[in-house]
């Protein structure tokens, strides 16, 4: 009963730090299946995504320093959304007023929930970092992973490098969280592939609901490619060591030249 008793307080925990994603996938569906007025349905998107922002931000469910960061990411995703649609790998059929190059502005919102589950979690759940590498290892990983997601439609394809690296750099790496007064740890790399492996599935969710299709999808819905959950994973991995990296420095205080030469 005790076991039980921690799982329903981990995932009352989770279900928390998911709002945010809830709304969007929420919304999503509500807006495919209800006729809408005045706006197309991606500046509806767009509008509760921004109210909910809002709603989180006043009720203290957000803090101001994860609004930042949530911010950060909605730019991050936005940019790769703008490229990912120009090379043709998904596309936003529906009509938009806010919309740029193909791509509606609600999209980097999608992106920004996951740093907000991140956020949320990371605060509600006291996580704590056991042997995390430099940030000599940690900044240019997270860049690399980045750029590969432009670069691999020119030149090869180095996800898979990219992740035996991540298992190198973070082999000794574990991410300590409490429950209910108990902490418990889990490698940190366990924590990716479970992270981005739950983000495939909403991705699923969210491709069935119309928030994009990729080229396979544009007659019939069809299950996403496992495949992705490499490219997710990734991400994920880029997500979790910007906020981790943001959290270090934040904990440290203000940052000066000495604190450099310490963190590398």
């Amino acid at each position: 009963m005790g076991a039980l008793k921690q799982l329903v307080r981990f995932g009352w925990v989770q279900a928390l730090s998911c709002l945010f994603p809830v709304v969007i996938f929420a919304s999503l569906a509500l807006t495919q299946f209800i006729p809408l007025l005045f706006l197309p349905r991606y500046d509806w998107l767009l509008i509760i995504c921004l109210l909910m922002q809002w709603v989180m931000l006043r009720s203290g469910l957000e803090t101001r320093d994860e609004l930042k960061v949530i911010t950060l990411f909605h730019c991050i995703g936005l940019a790769l959304e703008l490229f990912k649609v120009h090379m043709g790998s998904w596309s936003y059929p529906e009509e938009g007023y806010f919309k740029i190059l193909g791509v509606p502005l609600y999209s980097g919102f999608m992106y920004a929930s996951v740093a907000s589950y991140l956020c949320q979690a990371w605060r509600r759940l006291q996580v704590e970092l056991i042997k995390w590498p430099s940030f000599k290892l940690v900044v240019p990983l997270a860049a690399a992973i980045y750029l590969n997601f432009f670069t691999h439609h020119y030149l090869v394809d180095i996800r898979w490098v990219l992740s035996g690296l991540v298992i190198i750099v973070f082999w000794q790496s574990w991410v300590t969280y409490e429950v209910g007064g108990t902490r418990y740890r889990m490698p940190i790399v366990c924590s990716f592939v479970l992270i981005g492996f739950f983000i495939w599935i909403a991705e699923n969710i969210a491709t069935f609901f119309g928030a994009w299709e990729y080229p396979n999808q544009t007659d019939v819905w069809s299950l996403v490619h496992l495949g992705k959950v490499s490219s997710w994973l990734l991400l994920v991995i880029v997500s979790f060591l910007i906020v981790a990296t943001l959290k270090l420095v934040k904990s440290r205080g203000p940052i000066t030249k000495k604190d450099i030469g310490q963190y590398l």
